[in-house]
């Protein structure tokens, strides 16, 4: 009977163990780190976390979990949005935005060769200071959407984001 308790023991501490390391992948420093390293590189002070932007974050990726469609929510955030047929991670999601870099041309303050640079501007806005982010998996089985909302929201026309 020991032992029994001990492998049952064993099983559930393993169980803890993988959803804690899943669940670290993809939490608000995690978030956080990933925009605040984009943003000092452009000497843009850090972003903190704010819990009333994260539920507006959350309560729009559940409304989207049914088709995962990266379509925006029009509130009063500005906003970043990602989908991956797979287990996207929240560093990926703020990489593969700020990945854009290469497309934004400071000088001229547009996208180059008619490429997207948005998410990447929203990223480094001065003037966005709040964060709140979600992600869920979509209940189609067709991958992970990721929301991250901004508060005051970015990319305004005419102005520079840093």
């Amino acid at each position: 009977m020991g032992s029994c308790k001990l492998l049952l023991a064993l099983l559930c501490f393993i169980a803890l163990a993988f959803f804690h390391v899943s669940e670290a992948q993809n939490s608000k420093e995690d978030y956080l780190a990933a925009h605040n390293a984009a943003r000092s590189k452009v000497r843009v002070g850090s972003m903190t976390w704010n819990n009333t932007v994260a539920v507006y974050a959350q309560n729009y990726a559940n409304q989207r979990a049914g088709d995962c469609k990266l379509v925006h929510s029009h509130g009063r955030y500005g906003e970043n949005l990602a989908w991956s047929t797979g287990d996207m991670s929240a560093t990926d999601a703020v990489n593969m935005w700020v990945a854009e870099k290469v497309y934004y041309d400071y000088n001229s303050n547009s996208c180059t060769g008619g490429k997207q640079c948005g998410h990447y501007t929203q990223v480094v806005w001065r003037n966005s200071v709040h964060l709140g982010c979600a992600r869920v998996k979509c209940t189609s089985g067709s991958g992970t959407f990721i929301i991250c909302s901004y508060d005051p929201p970015g990319n305004y026309v005419g102005q520079r984001p840093y």
